[in-house]
């Protein structure tokens, strides 16, 4: 039987609890707008889904990792072997915001592949009269980790798909690049630079 994708990849959905980081997957897999009031994850949870960008096709293993406090000596062993991670924040409150930089992207660079792939998500964008982290302040903050940074909308799903594309090209030119070295003569391989991207975490 013929090979269904090209690509495999893992990745993960990273932020606090109430975010939408389930509504999100449930979404981007059975369609917007996913069910209202889903239950938070309470431990660690994945769903598939495959996605196409220049003709190749990426199987996604999109694993759903809870926030709260209590179950990150859980979580954190599942950054492991990730190809991509969604660093998600709620727009309307500022702390989860906050806990980007003084918690969530220091797990990443202490747990994570060198060469994952990474993409800051601030979510609930549609409730604008309730927002309390502006959108300059959420690109500034991914511009000086060197990270990429979109604005979604869970409800309509509005970038999400994007969001979900940038990363599987992310992920796809980077497995490109080291599979290229890997194949190079050793005495090139040990010549070339370690392939990074834009959103890489460093």
């Amino acid at each position: 039987m013929a090979q269904e994708h090209d690509y495999h990849f893992k990745v993960l959905m990273v932020g606090d609890a109430g975010v939408g980081k389930s509504s999100m997957i449930r979404g981007i897999t059975d369609g917007f707008p996913p069910p209202e009031n889903i239950i938070s994850n309470i431990g660690i949870d994945f769903s598939v889904r495959s996605f196409e960008v220049d003709d190749k096709v990426a199987k996604l293993q999109i694993w759903d990792t809870a926030g709260q406090e209590r179950f990150r000596s859980i979580t954190r062993a599942y950054y492991r072997g990730c190809s991509g991670i969604f660093l998600v924040y709620d727009i309307m409150y500022d702390d989860t915001f906050s806990r980007l930089f003084s918690c969530w992207l220091n797990e990443v660079k202490e747990g994570a592949p060198q060469n994952v792939q990474v993409i800051v998500l601030g979510n609930k964008c549609d409730l604008l009269e309730r927002r309390q982290v502006s959108t300059e302040r959420g690109r500034a903050f991914a511009e000086e980790h060197g990270l990429k940074f979109l604005e979604t909308n869970v409800k309509t799903g509005e970038n999400v798909e994007k969001a979900f594309l940038m990363l599987t090209r992310d992920m796809i030119n980077t497995s490109d690049m080291l599979q290229m070295n890997k194949d190079l003569p050793t005495s090139y391989a040990t010549e070339s630079n370690t392939p990074s991207c834009s959103c890489s975490v460093v």
